[in-house]
């Protein structure tokens, strides 16, 4: 399976439809259809990792003042216990919580609700230990490639530039200077299958420091690169700069 990093952005591309809406739902219908999903969302950030293992997992609603019609909607998707299980086993030793409380958070089915929209592929989520350094996170990406040939899909899902203390309220603002530079520097990097300096990212400089003023929208992007084999070729499935400071970027790794 290929594996693919969504730039998820607001919670109303759930029922808008726009070019990055299309885009997701173009990765749907043209990537070989996946057995189980394994995602790695900005909004499931911990101490710690865990990973869901219930058979129905909770739409989970984590955002404020938006339209109704946003908190009613549900992705239905099944868990899949039995990927859970494995998770823990690739991971070893590392200890890796089965976790029976979280869900589905917006991270997660706000692009799946597109990219899946029958909800009939089991999906199962994977937290971010907000403890780790970048290497820890590429590393645990690394580790679970043997998935890939078992058919699961890996996604992460955030944002490369997602700086809201910065965010510009009116949809037609321009993207600020930095954050223009840094997606750039970004695509760059990921073209060129020079993963060190992004997985350093705090030594890029102060457009780093704005664009990823916190991680764990950045982090996803972390263990889709880990997950990239030798002369596996990527490419950007949407891009886009929202709001001043936000960076709608996809990747597709192989596929």
């Amino acid at each position: 399976m290929p594996v693919v990093f969504f730039g998820h952005g607001s919670p109303m591309n759930v029922i808008d439809d726009n070019r990055y809406t299309q885009a997701w739902r173009e990765i749907g219908r043209t990537l070989p259809r996946p057995k189980a999903i394994l995602s790695i969302s900005a909004h499931w950030f911990t101490e710690g990792v865990a990973v869901t293992a219930m058979e129905q997992p909770k739409t989970i609603h984590d955002f404020y003042g938006f339209p109704k019609a946003l908190y009613e909607m549900r992705y239905p998707a099944a868990g899949s216990p039995s990927l859970a299980r494995q998770v823990p086993e690739l991971l070893a030793p590392l200890d890796v919580a089965l976790d029976q409380e979280w869900g589905l958070d917006h991270g997660t089915w706000s692009v799946l609700v597109h990219a899946y929209p029958e909800a009939d592929v089991p999906v199962v989520q994977l937290s971010i230990d907000s403890t780790q350094p970048g290497a820890f996170h590429y590393d645990v990406g690394r580790r679970l490639a043997p998935l890939r040939d078992q058919g699961v899909l890996i996604a992460g899902t955030g944002n490369v530039v997602h700086n809201l203390r910065l965010l510009v309220r009116d949809g037609n603002a321009p993207a600020f200077d930095w954050t223009k530079r840094f997606n750039d520097r970004v695509r760059e990097l990921i073209e060129r299958r020079e993963h060190a300096p992004l997985i350093a990212w705090e030594e890029l400089g102060d457009d780093a420091c704005l664009a990823i003023n916190s991680s764990e929208h950045y982090l996803p992007l972390l263990y889709c690169l880990g997950l990239q084999r030798d002369d596996e070729p990527s490419r950007f499935a949407v891009d886009g700069l929202e709001l001043g400071s936000l960076s709608m970027l996809s990747v597709v790794i192989g596929g």
